[in-house]
């Protein structure tokens, strides 16, 4: 299979550890051409692009910065003169519920996991409509955006939120050949979740191997398997593939 991704420059947020890693990590296996790398993490995504076999620039943002984005665009187009692919994978998973939830709290989420992904995807389209050259957005999303356990309401409102601008700019460029997706992802033990969970959830190191005895495969969802999906879908091998939110988790939405 051929994902057609040689001579594509893609850019990754959340670059340096997690989800976006592993993309990183894959779409450099799979040859693509160019990848700028934006994390707020400037030392880690520094090392990540120094491991890299193919050329890399390095955007140091913070993404509840409203101007990140166009920082973002403005450096991937000096670099490499052009964005054809944008994966969003960066995102905040602060609790709060309907109870308890704070107006800082809801800020700082959409901020990062709506605000900032639109805009990304806003100027990555405008690059692509600019060049009349077709490309491919992937959205990390979350099996949460379908509901949401009860201490992260405003997370799955803000990945809802992500979910519905997904299908809109997929139906508004299906025209222009800019395929946009997003993929419901589920429970992964990334850096983040596992200090999230054993330190500020007070869940203590044992939390993982009860996490996965609940599971129907016994484990957490991986972060390569999640790259695996994504890097597909950035692909040629996924055209016409748009407007499609991938559930990649064990449990099936409405099974008893």
């Amino acid at each position: 299979m051929k994902l057609g991704l040689e001579d594509k420059a893609v850019v990754v947020t959340g670059a340096a550890s997690g989800i976006g890693a592993a993309i990183v990590r894959l779409l450099a296996a799979e040859g693509v051409g160019a990848l700028v790398l934006v994390d707020r993490d400037g030392d880690g995504a520094g090392r990540m692009a120094a491991s890299l076999s193919v050329p890399g620039e390095v955007v140091v943002a913070d993404l509840t910065d409203p101007a990140t984005p166009a920082t973002v665009a403005a450096a991937a187009k000096a670099r490499f003169g052009r964005i054809d692919g944008l994966v969003n994978a960066a995102g905040l998973t602060t609790r709060g519920s309907v109870a308890t939830g704070q107006p800082e709290v809801w800020d700082s989420l959409f901020a990062v996991n709506a605000r900032a992904a639109f805009f990304l995807m806003q100027a990555s389209v405008n690059d692509m409509l600019a060049r009349g050259a077709a490309g491919s957005i992937v959205n990390i999303l979350s099996m949460n955006a379908l509901c949401g356990s009860p201490d992260l309401a405003i997370y799955a409102a803000s990945k809802g939120a992500l979910a519905t601008l997904t299908r809109n700019a997929a139906h508004a460029h299906m025209a222009d050949r800019i395929r946009v997706n997003g993929i419901n992802l589920g429970w992964v033990a990334t850096e983040s979740e596992r200090r999230m969970q054993a330190d500020q959830l007070g869940h203590g190191a044992g939390w993982l191997a009860k996490a996965e005895a609940a599971m129907p495969l016994g484990r957490l969802v991986t972060a390569e398997e999640c790259a695996r999906l994504a890097v597909f879908l950035l692909g040629d091998a996924s055209v016409p593939m748009s407007g499609a939110l991938i559930d990649l988790e064990q449990k099936v939405v409405g099974g008893l």
